[in-house]
């Protein structure tokens, strides 16, 4: 027995409750909001504390990275990302987040083949296409500055 595609869609539209897109929407603008918010909050308390804006430049996302990657490692992370989605993927803790979970995952492994050889599995190519592209702007950017 086949079926067409119009009779498929229609089986999945059945089988799928629709999501309610408007409060997903606002939950995700909540919570990244509030990690922004968290993020700005840390910055403006190193500059009271008469940090050099470089110093709280790297502070503010390595402090955004650890508190990530200690919520993940103990399952909190990803609570919450189940309720905000995107709010806490589009911020530098989806991207912190996406190297501690397949981690923890394959922890079982051991430390080099197990942790080491999964942490970057979704990550990685972030990292290769990211450094990639900076090369390529790098170039650019020295040849019409020239």
């Amino acid at each position: 027995m086949s079926i067409t595609g119009n009779q498929y869609n229609e089986m999945v539209k059945k089988a799928s409750p629709p999501s309610p897109k408007i409060k997903n929407f606002i939950k995700a603008f909540l919570v990244g909001g509030l990690i922004c918010a968290f993020g700005e909050g840390l910055a403006q308390i190193f500059k009271a504390l008469d940090i050099s804006k470089i110093k709280v430049d790297a502070l503010v996302p390595i402090i955004l990275i650890v508190i990530t990657a200690i919520l993940t490692a103990i399952g909190v992370f990803d609570k919450i990302a189940r309720h905000a989605g995107a709010g806490t993927i589009v911020p530098i803790t989806g991207f912190a987040n996406s190297i501690v979970s397949p981690a923890m995952e394959f922890q079982s492994e051991g430390r080099i083949l197990g942790t080491g050889a999964n942490m970057f599995k979704i990550a990685g190519p972030v990292i290769v296409y990211g450094s990639a592209t900076a090369i390529i702007y790098g170039i650019i950017y020295y040849i019409a500055s020239r």
